[in-house]
């Protein structure tokens, strides 16, 4: 009997789960699709926004979006369009139940388990196919489904020991190349990080004019120290890359973030003498407070946009 089994809610960044069906059945091959479920969650920020997995006599499907991605167990035999309407009906309920800001600051696993109701009854009507005929344009969802069909990601691919570095770069089937880290998504922007956009161009400005200043002053006297020049200029070039950190994606972005956080803090450092205690306060704050916003600034997925 082809039938959906379960469907949970997992955090793409971090496979965090938000939500989950209760799940009755408890044989082998779902015992063995459990696991890979958790796999998959922990993988879900190197792959593409839907994907298939298929394990025997079950199919796992998901599909991933502004940060969030909707999986689901079915039967082997489950029509693959049906599969991707039950999760794009999943995922329309969840973003318009929930704002981004508590799905990303989300700390505890299943803490929107009143979703579970939805899912629920969601998965009732999808297994009960007669009912839904009436109610579908099948003709729609197959197009999408034939113009852009999901990775299918095999098992051996899942159990590597290398992960799914080699998926991330490899063909997606109807799409092309996948497009690569650097060239993805990040989530909308937010108040929090609006300001501290300005503030790192208001450092940077600062530190510009401070080091034309002392270029200046350097030129008149000759006995000024030219580092304090390389210092004001490295600080301008600090609190401009964490602008672009900002906003695009790039590879090691975190790990960028937090280095140039420390080139501001060692440029301040050089010019204390230059400096009262509130300007160093202030630089070093704000470059602080850019490196956190960059840092909670994550890559989303394919925004829900398609029929399916």
């Amino acid at each position: 009997m082809s039938m959906i089994l379960s469907a949970s809610v997992v955090r793409v960044r971090d496979g965090l789960p938000l939500s989950a069906s209760t799940d009755y059945e408890q044989s082998t091959g779902m015992q063995e699709c459990r696991k890979y479920f958790k796999m998959l969650a922990k993988k879900l920020s190197q792959l593409p926004d839907r994907c298939t997995l298929k394990t025997g006599q079950y199919n796992i499907n998901f599909i991933s979006s502004l940060g969030v991605s909707y999986m689901m167990l079915c039967t082997e035999n489950y029509p693959s369009v049906l599969a991707f309407c039950f999760l794009d009906e999943l995922q329309k309920e969840f973003i318009t139940t929930y704002n981004m800001m508590k799905t990303n600051t989300a700390i505890r696993p299943y803490c929107f388990i009143e979703f579970d109701n939805f899912i629920q009854r969601t998965k009732q009507r999808y297994n009960n196919t007669r009912s839904l005929s009436t109610k579908m344009n099948l003709a729609d969802m197959q197009t999408e489904i034939k113009l852009r069909p999901p990775y299918q990601i095999s098992v051996s691919e899942l159990g590597s020991a290398n992960g799914f570095a080699h998926i991330s770069v490899g063909e997606y089937k109807g799409t092309g190349k996948i497009s690569a880290a650097p060239h993805q998504r990040l989530e909308p922007v937010t108040l929090s990080g609006i300001v501290s956009f300005v503030l790192s161009l208001l450092c940077g400005a600062l530190n510009l004019i401070r080091g034309f200043h002392a270029i200046e002053s350097l030129l008149q006297n000759e006995g000024e120290d030219f580092s304090y020049v390389i210092a004001f200029f490295l600080g301008t070039a600090a609190c401009l890359y964490q602008c672009y950190l900002f906003v695009y994606y790039t590879g090691w972005r975190n790990a960028k973030s937090f280095l140039t956080f420390g080139l501001i803090c060692l440029c301040n450092m050089y010019l204390y003498e230059l400096r009262n205690l509130w300007q160093l306060f202030f630089h070093v704050t704000v470059g602080a407070f850019s490196t956190l916003q960059i840092r909670l600034r994550q890559p989303q997925g394919k925004s829900p946009d398609y029929n399916v």
